[in-house]
């Protein structure tokens, strides 16, 4: 019998390790597809070089918008300014931010659209329908999603987003445990934050504790 058991938890253990490695190996081909994407590149104005980052043992997800020129150029998520933020609002390290073991990265769109009139262009939107359900199933530890800007709002939330950002962001216990809506840290909205004091002194503690909690900091 004490062998009979014994021999049933290491069978468990077996079936354990070839799931996690099927989830590895479903991971790694699916990343493999995405950034070998040429879908949208007679409309791009570079080369597609489609930037995320993302491990099928991830618990948390960050949506952003799409990449831009500077992220185009190093390929690495939020390596800039609005990133610097984004790092001081979840009070997490470079290296922690990075660890794509514990956060995935996934922009609503993978390449950079190129510059409009009033800053970047939006994202490509065939890029989200395209790939990230399939992110999804690749992601089974996946706690909270970050939905960072309008344009992830929009696509996550959809009729569920409030009449504008502000609005939205003021109801993020509507979409919680599964979504946490933010504005973009980008430097052009030091105003929306300089006249909203509330975002600091509500909005940014309860974020930081979910974080950690999903993270298990």
């Amino acid at each position: 019998m004490k062998f009979s058991r014994f021999r049933s938890l290491s069978g468990w253990k077996r079936m354990s390790r070839c799931a996690h490695n099927g989830d590895m190996e479903q991971m790694d081909t699916l990343l493999r597809e995405i950034r070998a994407c040429t879908h949208c590149a007679a409309v791009l104005p570079y080369p597609p070089r489609p930037v995320l980052r993302a491990a099928s043992t991830a618990r948390l997800m960050i949506v952003g918008q799409a990449p831009g020129r500077r992220v185009y150029e190093t390929g690495v998520p939020w390596n800039d300014p609005s990133g610097d933020r984004l790092r001081e609002w979840l009070q997490l390290s470079r290296e922690d931010f990075y660890d794509e073991r514990r956060i995935a990265i996934v922009p609503t769109a993978f390449c950079y659209p190129g510059k409009g009139r009033h800053g970047d262009l939006p994202p490509r939107p065939e890029c989200a329908p395209m790939w990230h359900p399939r992110l999804w199933e690749a992601l089974p530890e996946i706690r909270l999603a970050l939905l960072v800007g309008s344009y992830a709002q929009a696509y996550y939330l959809g009729a569920r987003c409030a009449g504008t950002l502000t609005e939205t962001v003021q109801r993020r216990g509507e979409y919680l445990p599964k979504f946490f809506p933010l504005p973009h840290p980008s430097p052009r909205n030091r105003r929306w934050l300089a006249g909203r004091p509330w975002f600091d002194n509500e909005v940014l503690p309860e974020l930081r504790e979910k974080v950690r909690a999903v993270l298990n900091f």
